[in-house]
């Protein structure tokens, strides 16, 4: 009887770019975990070209791709999590390329570390152009992330502690729990990409329902992947889009977390030191700043229609 996998490694996708998928399956395939410990499947979601056909996956004996189609990261997520059969789950995005040890280091974590629900880790971007100054000024928003400590932590309030979705590795335990829940609350769905529309935040909400069991969250030195960054996403135009969907997921986010919600300054001084600091800083930084302001002022208004 053959014995079930330990981790089920999901790549949720949307028509992505060949050479950046295929370094992703090289990454996969350079695994230290033997292969019989862990299973892969890839979720095309809606691509307009199948990726089943474009994707060799013969070199692994539990390996599928599935079809979702239901634009969007979150449906994704959830079609991946009823596909998977292992324990532990691995979220790899299919412009991730992890360090040979990372599957190996996952499973050893999730051993050791029996109190943590979610955990993941540093996160390197690899250019395909220098990106520009102010690219990398918010990096933070391309998910390019330094882990100089290990940190965990069990509340909703510190971020630290919270594993992005690049990497993230999730008990099918608290997965599942938040399947049920996303099911039941058609606001989450509007967290995370869709397509064009650069929502976000719905790793940070899946990695919480950790607390939901009284377990933790964390992110430790030892998880590293480097994270492929085209062109394309170096732009102005692509940040402004980007920091826009960051402000009103994040609120919306907090909304559902009952968190306090990030308003903009009300005082007379508070908005004259925010003005202060966009008169400092450069341009490309003072247009995504305001895109910020305008996006979260586009959450408040919103969520405010939502609770009458």
């Amino acid at each position: 009887m053959p014995v079930p996998p330990s981790i089920s490694v999901v790549v949720c996708s949307h028509a992505p770019r060949r050479d950046y998928l295929d370094k992703t399956l090289a990454g996969l395939r350079a695994q230290t975990l033997p292969l019989d410990n862990w299973e892969l499947v890839i979720v095309d979601n809606a691509s307009p070209e199948p990726i089943s056909a474009r994707a060799d996956l013969s070199w692994h004996p539990s390996a599928r791709c599935v079809v979702e189609s239901v634009l969007g990261l979150t449906s994704a997520r959830i079609r991946g999590i009823r596909e998977a059969s292992a324990p532990l789950l691995v979220f790899v995005d299919d412009d991730n390329v992890l360090s040979p040890d990372y599957l190996a280091t996952a499973l050893d974590l999730g051993r050791t570390h029996t109190f943590l629900g979610a955990w993941g880790g540093a996160i390197n971007g690899v250019y395909e152009i220098p990106p520009p100054v102010f690219c990398l000024q918010n990096a933070h928003m391309l998910a390019i992330r330094d882990v100089p400590q290990d940190l965990w932590g069990n509340t909703n309030e510190d971020f630290r502690t919270v594993p992005c979705g690049a990497g993230m590795c999730i008990r099918r335990s608290v997965a599942t729990l938040w399947m049920d829940d996303v099911r039941t609350r058609p606001d989450a769905l509007k967290l995370g990409r869709k397509g064009r529309d650069l929502g976000a935040c719905e790793d940070g909400h899946l990695a919480l329902f950790s607390g939901r069991l009284g377990l933790g969250t964390g992110v430790f030195r030892r998880l590293c992947l480097d994270h492929l960054i085209p062109k394309e996403r170096l732009t102005l135009d692509y940040f402004v889009r980007l920091a826009a969907g960051h402000a009103y997921s994040y609120n919306l986010l907090r909304w559902m977390l009952g968190q306090p919600l990030l308003t903009d300054p009300t005082s007379r001084s508070e908005r004259m030191i925010t003005a202060y600091r966009l008169w400092r800083g450069s341009p490309e930084n003072r247009a995504i700043q305001m895109a910020m302001i305008r996006a979260r002022a586009r959450s408040l208004a919103d969520l405010a229609g939502a609770q009458r």
